[in-house]
């Protein structure tokens, strides 16, 4: 699909619009996030920003920023960001999502959560009617705790499989394991969310609820706003 890189950079650029010269900000994970990264870069390079701060939520994010010319922090030093902006995987018509599948979720939450405003940036296929469309549920867990973790994550109606990359199970920027829950549509995701939080050894989900104050979603030929 042509469209869908176009559609990624004019979500990014219109979010990017709200970031103001001297704050401290929150940077994404992901294809989406990068685009974002890339035009934050070229807005202080050319002037139009000046004395920003980034806190990186992975390590790819952070190389990226600093590709750019970002300058970077850590939430000991900043622990309130002004402003967050970051991609997603599902986004629902209340602006809940689903995060994770670049395997962030964890710093993208606790960064989420230090953020007075939240922004959200994808193209149109990952807005859904319901989360857990299309797309399994994403779970970080600690690697001693992987099969009775998935065993308990299963009983709950999940289809779960233990991610893997080309040298094994797949390890998250904190060392720990990932877990793809495949609920199918979540009807009550704030039950989930409870549930799995109180599953020992399930660290962080990927269900983010309440946390967007915004979206910017790319469509094949413009851009769309979605706010609460």
């Amino acid at each position: 699909m042509s469209w869908i890189a176009g559609a990624k950079r004019r979500a990014a650029e219109a979010a990017a619009q709200h970031v103001e010269s001297g704050t401290v900000i929150g940077l994404g994970t992901g294809s989406t996030a990068k685009y974002m990264i890339e035009i934050i870069g070229s807005f202080l390079n050319s002037g139009r920003l000046t004395d920003i701060l980034g806190v990186p939520t992975s390590i790819q994010t952070s190389a990226d920023a600093k590709e750019v010319g970002i300058p970077l922090t850590t939430l000991d030093d900043h622990p309130e960001l002004s402003l967050c902006i970051d991609g997603a995987d599902l986004i629902d018509g209340n602006l809940n999502a689903i995060k994770g599948g670049g395997g962030a979720l964890l710093r993208e939450k606790i960064v989420a959560s230090a953020s007075k405003t939240y922004i959200l940036i994808a193209d149109e296929r990952k807005i859904v009617e319901q989360l857990g469309t299309g797309f399994p549920l994403p779970l970080e867990i600690l690697p001693f705790s992987a099969a009775p973790a998935a065993d308990r994550v299963g009983r709950l109606g999940a289809s779960v499989t233990l991610r893997r990359g080309k040298r094994g199970k797949m390890t998250t920027d904190n060392g720990n394991f990932l877990l793809d829950a495949d609920f199918g549509p979540i009807e009550d995701p704030p039950w989930l969310e409870r549930e799995l939080k109180s599953i020992p050894g399930v660290l962080e989900t990927g269900l983010f609820l309440g946390f967007a104050d915004m979206a910017y979603v790319g469509t094949p030929d413009g851009l769309r706003k979605m706010q609460k």
